[in-house]
């Protein structure tokens, strides 16, 4: 048994059987803003430097096994292995009804019957992933989506996202999706932009955060951003050469055209057209000519297109990333520390502490479930380095601005000198 001393102290007083579990996970909302209010603490304690802060997420196993999560692929899988065992065994009763082979009518009818029962179950699943946008479903918890995890290595998890600051390696936002980080990064860095009150950060992140739309919304806000380009490949599909990828060709600003490695203009006509990728997310972009091309001694290396031209598409997101990948480029020692500063936290809580699985079912749950353990992260971080007798001493003289705290007091709960009315609630908006 751990902690004799207190169980001692406390005379044997424990919990009902669930109360803690019940307590987590009917209040996942205000553990998140528990986790808010200690970052504010911490951040008062200057141990949050507030500058520079380092955005990765990982893997953590749902509580839906891969048997209980379906795509399209899979589902017409089971229905054809439905038809074709039904069809075997109709067989069967009808040469029994010619022959009398001696079959057991009845067990072979309830074989039926459960086919039956099971086609009505994957014909159903089916129909709900027509009627949304999801390209699966899973049916233990129903917000648990199949993603990659390493490799070709494909679990049913959520994708824990963290955002931590250069300092003193706390955690500064954390979140939870059922989704790749792609479209991940303005989320975690306004989070933690909010939660330290600067007036602007620095964030760090991977190349699995390159996403136009999402730099810009992030630079938009007033963060910098420092994410690793995606890397560039020597040829591709239209047999583009290294010499003469998207990267050699100049853009100009004033003009708004491009000039190729062969000296030739590129110009667009001015139209925006739109492409859209995943979970029905679009962008826009324009496309970029030159009748040179025809004539190009050198257009086999710069294009395989059956009309002999090169054409450069520009999104409308293309200036945010370029003053990313300018960032980038001139930013390379600050990025290299992007794995000390966040990747541990994931190695603590993962590999030391077990928590590579969620406990809970449900996005809002698992946040919650999620956001409680980044705190005692937190926690135990800032005792290890403050030491017990100086947090409490800053605990006891710190004297928040309620007014913009983002947090949730339950009533009766006294902070400092400050006693509420009986059924006073603070609510204050994040």
């Amino acid at each position: 048994m751990r902690n004799v001393e207190v169980f001692w102290l406390l005379c044997g007083q424990q919990p009902n059987y669930h109360s803690i579990a019940d307590f987590r996970k009917d209040n996942p909302k205000a553990l998140k803003n528990t986790f808010k209010l200690f970052v504010l603490f911490l951040k008062e304690c200057e141990l949050i430097g507030g500058r520079t802060v380092a955005i990765d997420g990982t893997k953590v196993r749902a509580s839906n096994s891969k048997k209980n999560n379906y795509n399209q692929k899979k589902i017409d899988r089971h229905l054809a292995y439905i038809e074709e065992k039904t069809t075997e065994y109709l067989k069967q009763l009808e040469e029994n009804d010619k022959q009398n082979t001696g079959l057991d009518v009845k067990h072979v009818q309830a074989k039926i019957e459960r086919l039956a029962g099971a086609k009505i179950k994957y014909e159903t699943l089916e129909k709900q992933l027509s009627t949304t946008d999801e390209p699966q479903v899973s049916t233990t918890d129903t917000d648990a989506r199949a993603l990659l995890v390493q490799g070709q290595v494909v679990e049913v998890s959520y994708n824990l996202q963290a955002a931590v600051d250069e300092q003193h390696k706390l955690v500064v936002a954390t979140h939870t999706l059922n989704r790749n980080d792609r479209n991940a990064l303005s989320r975690a860095a306004q989070e933690a932009k909010d939660n330290i009150q600067a007036e602007a950060i620095t964030v760090i992140a991977d190349k699995g955060y390159h996403n136009g739309r999402e730099l810009q919304t992030t630079q938009d806000s007033g963060i910098g951003t420092i994410v690793a380009m995606a890397e560039l490949v020597n040829s591709n599909d239209h047999g583009t050469q290294p010499e003469y990828i998207v990267s050699k060709f100049t853009y100009h600003k004033e003009t708004d055209t491009y000039t190729c490695p062969e000296g030739q203009t590129l110009a667009t006509k001015g139209t925006w057209h739109q492409k859209k990728r995943d979970h029905n997310i679009s962008y826009n972009f324009k496309k970029y000519r030159t009748p040179a091309c025809t004539s190009c001694p050198v257009k086999n290396k710069c294009t395989g297109r059956q009309d002999g031209r090169r054409e450069i598409e520009r999104s409308e997101y293309a200036e945010a990333v370029e003053k990313n990948n300018e960032n980038y480029k001139n930013n390379q020692p600050l990025y290299r520390k992007r794995q000390e500063i966040n990747e541990h936290v994931f190695g603590t809580i993962k590999r030391q502490w077990g928590y590579n699985h969620t406990n809970l079912r449900g996005l809002e749950k698992v946040n919650g479930e999620m956001a409680l353990i980044m705190t005692v992260y937190n926690l135990k971080r800032s005792l290890n380095i403050l030491t017990m007798p100086k947090i409490l001493e800053k605990l006891k003289n710190w004297t928040p601005d309620y007014e913009r705290v983002a947090c949730f007091v339950e009533k009766g709960l006294i902070l400092k000198s400050y006693k509420p009315s009986k059924n006073f609630t603070w609510h204050i908006a994040a």
